[in-house]
């Protein structure tokens, strides 16, 4: 028998970080004056203990949705949803600074079409309605390098298998990673799901996606003489 969360939900090891050094006042202002206005409904269990599905038709207007899981600083997400004012964008970080980065980013744009949801995307996969979201990002995931911990990384089907149910068929979903492990893995596990790779040559992982902008965390990659890969998989 499974342990169960003191909110009534299912327990869930979670082996990231939920804040880093401390956040200066206007950080902390920012998730207290701005993250519950831009949230997209009720994820957690204490709020929503009967995982009633969220109405993203309603809180985006009938348009489709784009998933951004572990959005970092924001850039990326910022960047897509800048070009894409016609499509509705989620963002799961559980990392609280990063939280603050992207609310002070959408602020300073002046972005309407972001929701954000600070905690573990598994909660999210529990309450997004059954094939509603387009397309999907995963862009330089904790990598998890010893092999003791492969079991943790995202690209496994504890994940691959609630985040196929949620996206429509036809959906898109983006993989960067600079750790060659990683790949191979991912190539591994996300096909078992429906997922066809969109690329059969392994030189074209290489080749970044158009609409593409490098966030800090490839420019580390970069910088520290790793290379970073870029994975397209469609839904079937």
């Amino acid at each position: 028998m499974s342990k169960a969360h003191p909110s009534g939900g299912p327990w869930r090891n979670f082996y990231g970080r939920f804040k880093g050094k401390s956040l200066n006042k206007a950080q902390e202002n920012r998730l207290t004056n701005d993250l519950d206005r831009l949230s997209p409904g009720f994820v957690s269990w204490e709020d929503n203990p009967e995982r009633k599905p969220l109405d993203l038709k309603s809180l985006f207007e009938g348009k489709d949705v784009w998933l951004e899981i572990g959005f970092g600083g924001g850039e990326h997400l910022v960047h897509q949803a800048k070009g894409n004012p016609e499509i509705g964008f989620i963002g799961c970080e559980p990392y609280l600074n990063g939280v603050a980065m992207l609310l002070g980013k959408i602020k300073s744009e002046r972005l309407d079409n972001i929701r954000v949801y600070p905690g573990d995307v598994r909660h999210l996969f529990d309450v997004l309605p059954p094939q509603s979201i387009s397309r999907v990002f995963l862009l330089y995931p904790d990598p998890w390098p010893k092999k003791r911990h492969h079991r943790r990384r995202f690209v496994t089907q504890e994940h691959i298998a609630p985040m196929a149910q949620v996206m429509k068929k036809g959906a898109i979903f983006r993989v960067a990673t600079d750790i060659k492990d990683y790949v191979r893995q991912t190539l591994q596990e996300v096909p078992s799901k429906g997922f066809k790779p969109q690329t059969d040559l392994a030189e074209d992982l290489q080749i970044a996606w158009p609409d593409w902008i490098s966030t800090r965390y490839e420019q580390k990659a970069l910088r520290e003489g790793r290379t970073p890969h870029y994975l397209t998989f469609k839904r079937h």
